[in-house]
Order: C-alpha cells, then sequence, then structure tokens
C-alpha cells in the first residue's frame, strides 16, 4: 500500500536495455539477471511494509510526534512515485546496466543513512533519497521479464513478479515487528544492505554492458519531466496527509490539491501532444492495456487497503504490537509462496481472464469473510479469511499482468511496465487515503447510531452503570461521583469500541465490492494466448 505493490516508463523510442533472443528458452545468463532484479523489486516493497509496521518506534528514537512522524512514510512514498515514470527515460540515458546497478548501491546506502538520521529533518531527507532509489527497482524488474524472456517464459517471469509484489507486504510487517520488538528500529534498515550486495553482483557479471546516450538528456520531455514531478509530489502529500488534516478544511491540502490537479492536468497535455512523451499515455487506448491498467488501480487498492485495514484493526481494537501483528499477516504471504509456481502452468491450459477472475472473486470472498468483525475477532480468527486471501492474491497478478503486457512490444516495455506500475502505486495511494477516510465516517456514523440506544432511560443502561460504579468505588475511586463519571467513561469506551469494529468490517465490505468490479471488468479484455506467454496480438 504500499505498498503493490509497490517501474520504468517514457517514451517508446530509443534503445531497449536488452531484448530476448528469439529462441524458445532463456539461458542461464538470462534467469540470473532476471531473478536479480526480483530481488530489488522484492526489498523496495518489503521496505515500505517493514517501516510501516516500526513507525510508532522510529517517531520515538528520532524524538518526534505522530502527526509529523507521517511524513516518513510519505517521503519515501513521493521519491518512489516520482522515479517509476522517469525509469524508463532514465534507463535509456545512462543504460539499463548502470542505472539499475547504480540505484541498487545507492539503495543500500540510503538505507543505512536512514538509521543514522538523529531527527525528522534528516529522517525526511534520506527516506525521500531512498525511496528514489528503490523506486527504480520495481518497474526494472518488471521491464526484465518483458525483455529478458521469450514469450513463452514471460508467465514465470511474471509469477516471479508476483511474488515480489504480494508476498513482500505480507511478511515485510513480520520481519519490522520482529526486528523491532527483539533489536531495535535502525536494524530494519540494515536489511537491504546484504540483498543489495548480491543483486548488484549478479546484474554486474550477467548484464550486457551498453554504451550511455546522453545526446538523450537534450531530447527529453522536460516540461512533462518537471509537471509531472510537481504534480505527483503534490497528489501523494494529499492522499497521505489529507485523512489527519481532516482534508480540504487544511488549506494545506486545498492548495496542495489545486497544484496537483493543475499540474497534472498539463503533464497529460504535454504527453499527448509531444512526439517523444516521458509516459506514453497512448497506451491506454490498446484495449487489453487499458483494461488490464484499470484492473491493476482497482488490485492496488485492494492489495495496500488490505495492507493497512488489518493492522490498524490488530493494533487499534485488539491492542497487538507489530511483532503480533506480523505474526497474523505472515498467513497472506506463506500459501502464496507454495501456489504461484503453479499458476504459469494453469495459464498453458485455461484462458488467463478466468484464472485472474477467480483470483479476484476469491480474494473478494475473504474481504467478506472479515464484514462481520466483532470484539472476539483476533488472530486465530483471521487465518482462514488470509488463507482464502492468499490463494486469491496468487492467482490474480501473474494472468493480469500477461494480459496488460499482450500485444506490447519490447520496445515499448519500459513505457509499459512505469505507466501501469506507476497507477497501480497511485490506486493504492489512494486506497489507504480513502480507507482511512471512511473508517472515521463510519466510526462516527455507528457510534451515533449505537449511542442513540444507550441512553439513562434504558433500564440495562442503568444497571450497567450502577455496577460500573460499585466497581469503581471498590477499585479506588475518590468517591461516587468519580466513579459515576469513569462508569460513563466506560459505556462511552465500549460504545467507541463497537463503533470502530463496525467501521472495520465496513471498509472490508468496500474492498470487496471494487473487487468485484475489478473481476467484472476483467471479462472485456481480450484472450491472449497465455501458453505462449501472454504473446496477446503480436
Amino acid at each position: 500500500m504500499s505498498s503493490i505493490a509497490q517501474v520504468a516508463t517514457g517514451s517508446s523510442s530509443g534503445a531497449i536495455p536488452f531484448v530476448a533472443p528469439p529462441t524458445e528458452k532463456a539461458s542461464l545468463t538470462s534467469w540470473i539477471a532476471v531473478l536479480a532484479t526480483m530481488i530489488g523489486a522484492f526489498m523496495a516493497i518489503l521496505n515500505i511494509q517493514i517501516t510501516n509496521a516500526s513507525l510508532l518506534n522510529i517517531e520515538g528514537g528520532i524524538g518526534t510526534g505522530v502527526d509529523n512522524g507521517a511524513w516518513i512514510s510519505t517521503s519515501y512514498l513521493i521519491g518512489e512515485i516520482v522515479v517509476i515514470p522517469l525509469t524508463d527515460y532514465l534507463s535509456r540515458v545512462f543504460s539499463y546496466r548502470r542505472y539499475i546497478l547504480a540505484s541498487t548501491i545507492l539503495f543500500a546506502l540510503f538505507s543505512i543513512g536512514c538509521s543514522f538520521a538523529h531527527d525528522l529533518g534528516s529522517m525526511i531527507v534520506w527516506r525521500g533519497l531512498q525511496g528514489f532509489a528503490g523506486g527504480v527497482l520495481i518497474p526494472m524488474a518488471f521491464t526484465a521479464v518483458l525483455t529478458k524472456l521469450p514469450k513463452a517464459q514471460q508467465p514465470i517471469g511474471f509469477a516471479m513478479f508476483a511474488v515480489a509484489v504480494t508476498f513482500a507486504p505480507a511478511i515485510g510487517p513480520t520481519i519490522g515487528g520482529y526486528l523491532t520488538e527483539n533489536y531495535g528500529w535502525q536494524t530494519i534498515f540494515y536489511v537491504n544492505t546484504p540483498p543489495s550486495i548480491v543483486m548488484a553482483i549478479a546484474l554486474a557479471l550477467t548484464l550486457e554492458r551498453e554504451p550511455m546516450q546522453l545526446h538523450l538528456l537534450r531530447e527529453g520531455d522536460w516540461a512533462g519531466i518537471v509537471t509531472m514531478t510537481i504534480g505527483l509530489s503534490a497528489l501523494q502529500t494529499v492522499l497521505e496527509e489529507g485523512n489527519k488534516d481532516d482534508w480540504f478544511a487544511s488549506s494545506f491540502i486545498f492548495d496542495l490539491a489545486i497544484v496537483s490537479l493543475v499540474f497534472l492536468s498539463i503533464f497529460v497535455a504535454i504527453e499527448l501532444s509531444v512526439k517523444k512523451p516521458l509516459v506514453n499515455l497512448r497506451l491506454l487506448k490498446r484495449r487489453n492495456f487499458g483494461v488490464g491498467v484499470v484492473v491493476n488501480v482497482l488490485m492496488g487498492f485492494a492489495l495496500f487497503g488490505t495492507i493497512y485495514v488489518l493492522p490498524q484493526y490488530l493494533g487499534q481494537v485488539q491492542r497487538y504490537n507489530a511483532e503480533q501483528i506480523g505474526k497474523v499477516l505472515a498467513w497472506t504471504g506463506l500459501p502464496q509462496l507454495l501456489l504461484i509456481p503453479f499458476v504459469p502452468m494453469l495459464m498453458k491450459r485455461f484462458d488467463a481472464r478466468y484464472i485472474a477472475f477467480a483470483g479476484l472473486v476469491i480474494f473478494a470472498a475473504s474481504c467478506f469473510m472479515n464484514v462481520t468483525l466483532s470484539l472476539d475477532s483476533s488472530g486465530d480468527q483471521f487465518l482462514a479469511p488470509n488463507i482464502v486471501r492468499a490463494i486469491g492474491q496468487a492467482l490474480m497478478l501473474t494472468p493480469i499482468s500477461a494480459i496488460v503486457t499482450g500485444g506490447i512490444s519490447p520496445s515499448e516495455a519500459g513505457s509499459a511496465s512505469g505507466l501501469s506500475n506507476m497507477l497501480r502505486n497511485l490506486g493504492g495511494a489512494v486506497g489507504t487515503a480513502t480507507l482511512a477516510t471512511i473508517l472515521t465516517k463510519r466510526e462516527q456514523f455507528h457510534s451515533n447510531i449505537i449511542g442513540q440506544s444507550v441512553t439513562l432511560y434504558r433500564d440495562e443502561v442503568r444497571q450497567r452503570l450502577d455496577d460500573l460504579t460499585h466497581y469503581f468505588l471498590a477499585h479506588g475511586a475518590a468517591g461516587a461521583d468519580v466513579a459515576r463519571q469513569q462508569a460513563i467513561g466506560a459505556i462511552g469506551g465500549i460504545v467507541k469500541r463497537q463503533a470502530l469494529i463496525m467501521a472495520f468490517g465496513d471498509t472490508f465490505a468496500i474492498i470487496g465490492a471494487l473487487l468485484g468490479l475489478a473481476a467484472v471488468l476483467l471479462l472485456f479484455a481480450r484472450k491472449v494466448n497465455a501458453a505462449a506467454g501472454a504473446e496477446g496480438a503480436h
């Protein structure tokens, strides 16, 4: 919400980083390169959830409050969302090999820098740089599948990418909670170093050397880059900070919303008019890509939404700590490791649309299983819904990737990758912000409804007040009036807690409904030749 997610973009012109040879199978070198890029995507997405799970501890460690501490996450997401559309262009300027190697090394270094942050300002700077380096790794992994593997083996690559996008957010809170509770919050930023070293060595040995094309800097769509950077930065800030600041009641949020609307509108106009756009928006006119991207946005809403909602419920209602929350969420990730490797085989036998449809419906069903939450709904009660959710997620991402890329040529891979992944991340950001607002509003709604029934005119309410008053008197209350006020406060707390539980149930219902909508929309895509690796309209 990621996290996913949780990619390269740009125009379809220019040199491409590497293209799979027209053979039936990719070489061992190609597979090593693809696997190495998946490590980067996994770590970039994992980092978001690890940090979110430890946010309270980080805030205490650098001496800032909860309100300002939100910028620890926001700064990373701004860096990530800005660099994703730039990745294709920059990888052509500096070469794919140089750019991904530099980003991998910088991601590890900036992660270590975060552990040495001593105040909020330095943490925001390090996190923003970390997001700018880490955001590169996600689209480049997707691009590697499209350009390094032949069509027949791309579903396997998409399955590997699915593991990164769906397993990393599920296991992130587990790792973050464990490290924070046992070794301190600084250790969560050291996790990125060993995989980054392995990744850098593997890529240095397997990727072909290519010359830089610095002349592309003169030909760059700089108007598009500037307007996109300002617009996306403003939009991401609005989505991350809006609910906390009561949205448009805050002049800061209102002004940023106007800025994002103006600059993103100009950006779209520029991209549709220039010959060499930064982001090839015309790809959205292609049926499968357009439908697939819309489904990707809704899927991002659901993926990041559930990763946001469930930990919030366990923390606020059940008072779980980060490590306990992580253990509950682990059951959404572990089954996927067993199931995702079989999805490419299913795609050889069945229509990719129907596999993805089944996955989306199963994911939706898992959300509806959480609609009837109660005070007794704790870790054990989420085991079945989480396993069902894991099955759905395992089935949906790989075939959806095949549908999105059906008809995309290697020269368009970077642009398509960036656009689809950027919009999925935006879907996640919109989902998290929307669900946070819905949670607040629905809690108020349910509290008002329940409060209408909890009045002194009812015998059971008066009896409960008397019982609680006697309880507080017996436990040290300084007089009957104080005990009475404590009893009223306790009943108010019970009402608030029940209203909050019902509001969480409502958010799961909304996520389930949107997944159902995504499943229906997916059926409007054309059939792709999944057996040949999502060849589609080629």
